[in-house]
């Protein structure tokens, strides 16, 4: 994935001691893909999901399935 153009932001709720993720939510409503980039390595590899698969995992997180780290 080219993040050139990529509007990368990150949580509110990120204030967890630096295990964050950002998104660029830019390509959502264009393409349904959702990228989605360590924020601690903003020059590294990201990862694209479907806007789905995406939902999906954040609504598993908020119902808590994954725990707390």
């Amino acid at each position: 994935m080219n993040p050139t153009g990529l509007q990368w932001f990150k949580s509110s709720y990120s204030d967890n001691g630096g295990q964050c993720i950002e998104v660029a939510a830019n390509l959502v409503a264009a393409r349904g893909v959702v990228p989605v980039r360590d924020s601690k390595d903003p020059d590294g590899p990201a990862l694209a999901f479907s806007a789905t698969a995406f939902v999906s995992f954040v609504d598993a997180v908020k119902r808590g399935e994954f725990g707390q780290g």
